[in-house]
């Protein structure tokens, strides 16, 4: 590595997608950084992002405008202050992507020469994006940085196991007093099946979200919920996981089960219909489809349910075929090779999980409970999302908060490393049946989706939380007796995050933003974000 010294410990970024490379590369002048992929690289979920980054650019915005926007959207639980962090850092963001080389659709009229757009929930045309491929334009050009950088090293199929603590050093010298801290990460070489020990100067998790707990999601394979379990497993609180983003418009087709149409679309125009053509959003909202997301989701549910349907349909065949194919190229590629013809039909939707609201608990800088672990993106909690995420806010919370990360810890004074224990196998053997991951992997999702959606009950959590008790049982059986594999350990992870799901779901007893329950449909006055820690010594206790 070039720059720094040889000696010098890594920082260890658990996470290929906007948030672990921004760090790494703001990192990467002064510090060795080891970046985890646990599929291919470009298997990001900010690959699949489509609509764009919110940038405060136009001469008709301000960050204030911004601010309300979002804490309308996040229902009365949006931490103002991370809010207003954020939105003013927002230009600032744009600008280092633009910087980078991100190929943004441009408007020689428009402030950075960029073209801005509009999302449900925004006030004003304040979204720069790339046509429809925003997420996959950003991770390119960042990922094709990372990979030239002397300083960065990429390990592809590396998925992390668990967090190494103070916990793990005491096991093996029970007289050791270390404080609490994070020193690296167990890692499984997925090709070669051997888990390595990482020893760290810092951790970051930056491995997403957890939408493949649930049967019906947006999100790519890689969702499963890792930095969260492992931060909750290493003592960190967690917050506001009940919050799941339900994206109204996911693509109803056999074929294409993942394929997200984005909201982009309704902004420039879309109708939201049913199966006759009646248009049905302006008798749940007056915004009708630029409404917030967890409205638009609801409102489709219910249409389906009271007419018995498979799915709506959302028909931008009056934009015309120019206007689609040049904003919406991506989306019209891919539905007309699956047959379907944009320009001139309806598109068939259904909504599907799409983002995690809640996660770790960190404060603006990244950090989380435990030093020498930091968290950036999806798989946190810093306030700004609240109880429902305004469209693209996400890649910019990547971004401004990647830096602000960065700089954290760049600042620390390196801590002396103990000794730190490898992994070990010794008591274990090779599965014997792994059709047992397959059978419980599937029960979990499906129990999920049907009783912790996006209408709720305190019966089906409650039915809910018990099922998962008795696969979380059969999963730590397993755990235990077998060599760890990748979907192993993203099973393990998923039960984790289901379960701190159900148990935040079932401690608020209102319905707020993405949150909706039959038994509490009312929004209460006063409100507060859920944060679950777990009680010393205790292995499943909780505290609300």
């Amino acid at each position: 590595m070039s720059g720094v010294s040889e000696s010098t410990l890594p920082v260890v970024i658990i996470g290929a997608g906007l948030a672990g490379l921004t760090v790494a590369l703001h990192l990467a002048e002064t510090q060795p950084v080891i970046v985890l992929a646990k599929r291919h690289l470009e298997e990001a979920a900010t690959a699949w992002a489509q609509g764009g980054i919110v940038g405060v650019l136009g001469s008709d915005d301000s960050i204030e405008s911004h601010v309300r926007d979002t804490q309308e959207a996040g229902a009365g639980l949006v931490d103002e202050r991370t809010a207003e962090f954020i939105a003013r850092h927002s230009a600032e963001a744009v600008e280092w992507l633009v910087a980078r080389g991100v190929p943004f659709s441009p408007d020689p009229e428009g402030p950075l020469g960029l073209h801005l757009t509009r999302e449900g929930g925004h006030a004003v045309r304040r979204i720069a994006h790339a046509a429809d491929a925003t997420g996959k334009a950003i991770h390119d050009v960042l990922l094709d940085e990372v990979k030239r950088h002397p300083n960065i090293v990429l390990r592809e199929k590396w998925m992390a196991v668990d967090l190494i603590t103070h916990r793990h050093l005491k096991k093996g010298a029970p007289e050791l007093n270390e404080p609490p801290r994070c020193h690296g990460v167990y890692a499984l070489d997925i090709e070669s099946q051997r888990v390595e020990t990482l020893a760290a100067s810092a951790v970051v998790l930056a491995s997403g979200g957890v939408g493949k707990v649930y049967r019906y999601t947006s999100n790519p394979d890689t969702s499963t919920g890792d930095g969260i379990a492992m931060a909750w497993r290493a003592g960190c609180r967690v917050a506001n996981m009940e919050f799941i983003q339900f994206h109204p418009t996911c693509l109803y087709h056999p074929q294409e089960r993942s394929f997200l149409i984005t909201e982009a679309l309704r902004g420039e125009g879309a109708h939201l219909k049913l199966p006759d053509g009646t248009r049905f959003m302006k008798d749940h909202d007056e915004r009708c489809e630029l409404a917030p997301r967890d409205i638009v989701a609801r409102a489709i549910d219910f249409e389906m349910k009271k007419h018995g349907l498979d799915h709506v349909w959302l028909d931008a065949t009056h934009l015309g075929e120019d206007f689609l194919k040049e904003h919406f190229p991506t989306i019209h590629a891919r539905c007309l090779s699956l047959g379907i013809d944009i320009a001139r039909q309806p598109i068939p939707v259904v909504p599907a999980a799409h983002y995690t609201c809640g996660g770790v608990v960190t404060d603006l800088h990244g950090r989380t409970d435990l030093p020498g672990l930091y968290a950036v993106g999806e798989t946190t909690y810093t306030g700004l999302h609240g109880a429902n995420r305004l469209a693209s806010n996400s890649l910019l919370e990547c971004v401004v908060l990647g830096r602000t990360c960065a700089d954290d810890i760049t600042a620390q004074i390196p801590a002396a490393l103990p000794k730190v224990p490898a992994w070990d196998e010794s008591q274990v053997s090779d599965a014997d049946e792994e059709v047992v991951i397959a059978h419980n992997w599937d029960e979990l999702r499906l129990l999920m989706w049907n009783y912790v959606g996006i209408v709720r009950t305190t019966r089906r959590l409650e039915r809910a939380l018990h099922r998962i008790k008795l696969l979380r049982s059969e999963i730590d059986d397993y755990y235990a007796a077998f060599r760890v594999t990748r979907d192993l350990l993203e099973l393990r992870n998923l039960v984790d995050c289901a379960e701190l799901i159900v148990r935040s779901a079932l401690s608020r007893q209102e319905s707020r933003g993405l949150h909706f329950s039959r038994d509490y449909p009312r929004t209460l006055p006063v409100s507060f974000p859920t944060i679950l820690c777990k009680k010393a010594k205790k292995k499943d206790a909780w505290l609300p």
